[in-house]
């Protein structure tokens, strides 16, 4: 069933938001962030229409490898077939919809655990065991539903809009940038996951990324990994860019010691994916944003390094992230998401630096629009 939102939920979505001017801007109204409806409205307007990132290329690199993603409920398998092209497909059996495949892995052919139908890794139906007798079944006109796929600096993201443009024609200049930064993703290799239940809605924790105006009052840690007076936030089409250099080797985070990547370079790629590199051995981080409820979201943080066991250096910078600056962040948004459901909060002034500094909102004025964007999309 599609979800939808009146024209009556999309002007007290926007409010006084000033889509020209983040200066004269206040954000989307708290409703957004608390309502059942606007999540529901989301779900199709924003999640089953963008490109949301599946895992690294390393996982479907080989023939037959397949990896399994849950995209808000809808389970979809990516699998390299045997003539080494990338495919992902609905993970639904068309015999009586079992899901075919679970977790990773490598499969000659794709068999359903239930009756055991089976699909070439093409996605056409192979066998159907004691179907000789039906009338009117040509195994030929079956083949599971595909979903459009793309490789994109070093990872493979799907959109379950068959008439999205790619994500390489959305993003413009993003995986030029990636390049810059991080030549070598294809190259790393998957070392750490920590996932986090958080009692906040999505967007609060989206709102929260993108701006580091909170940075010097809630990461001091953080800030003194950087040289802040650098960092410069850049809005585009569909991402926002994160920049500053990093490698303080008398930091209070994680030891930078024999760094060869001195950047701290974030983007965050709409809706939900946050792409990072931070100062230290040659990394790669990946922030998935997931919506569960209007007030619960789980987020991974998948760390890629030049080796699968990380350095104790590493084993540092993970454990700061985890223990330090994740929790600084889960404790800001959870107490957001409670200021949000009382009647003294509907929205707040957007604080805008026209230099574009690090201590400005200007890119969560940019994904408050986006937002409402797809609010259009929808609107009945």
């Amino acid at each position: 069933m599609s979800a939808y939102i009146s024209t009556e939920d999309f002007q007290l979505a926007k409010g006084k938001y000033d889509e020209k001017n983040p200066g004269a801007s206040y954000t989307l109204n708290a409703q957004c962030y608390t309502d059942q409806k606007y999540f529901d409205a989301e779900r199709e307007a924003i999640f089953f229409r963008s490109w949301q990132l599946v895992c690294h290329i390393e996982k479907v690199s080989e023939p037959g490898a397949y990896y399994v993603a849950d995209i808000q409920g809808r389970s979809i398998a990516v699998v390299r077939d045997r003539n080494g092209d990338l495919r992902a497909f609905y993970n639904v059996c068309k015999h009586r919809a079992h899901h075919l495949l679970v977790g990773e892995g490598k499969a000659r052919v794709m068999t359903c655990p239930y009756h055991a139908w089976s699909y070439n890794l093409d996605g056409k139906l192979r066998q159907a065991p004691q179907t000789d007798a039906l009338e009117n079944f040509d195994k030929g006109e079956i083949c599971l539903d595909q979903v459009r796929v793309e490789e994109f600096c070093g990872f493979i993201y799907v959109n379950l809009d068959a008439n999205a443009k790619s994500l390489a024609e959305q993003s413009g200049s993003l995986a030029e940038e990636i390049n810059k930064f991080a030549p070598d993703i294809s190259e790393l290799t998957f070392a750490r996951r920590l996932t986090f239940d958080i009692k906040s809605n999505w967007k609060n924790v989206v709102d929260n990324f993108l701006e580091c105006y909170h940075c010097p009052t809630a990461h001091k840690d953080f800030c003194s990994l950087l040289k802040f007076e650098t960092y410069k936030v850049t809005t585009h089409g569909i991402y926002s860019s994160h920049m500053a250099k990093g490698g303080n080797a008398n930091n209070t985070a994680y030891s930078v010691e024999g760094a060869t990547c001195d950047d701290h370079a974030v983007w965050w790629l709409w809706p939900n994916t946050c792409l990072l590199r931070y100062p230290g051995r040659a990394n790669f981080l990946v922030l998935t944003i997931i919506p569960v409820g209007p007030d619960r979201t789980i987020e991974t943080y998948d760390f890629y390094f030049e080796t699968a066991e990380p350095t104790p250096q590493e084993e540092e910078a993970i454990a700061y992230v985890r223990d330090v600056l994740q929790q600084e962040d889960i404790d800001l948004v959870e107490s957001v998401q409670r200021g949000m459901n009382t009647p003294a909060f509907q929205s707040g002034r957007i604080v805008n630096d026209p230099a574009g500094s690090g201590l400005s909102e200007h890119a969560l004025h940019h994904f408050h629009g986006l937002l409402l964007d797809a609010y259009k999309s929808i609107v009945k």
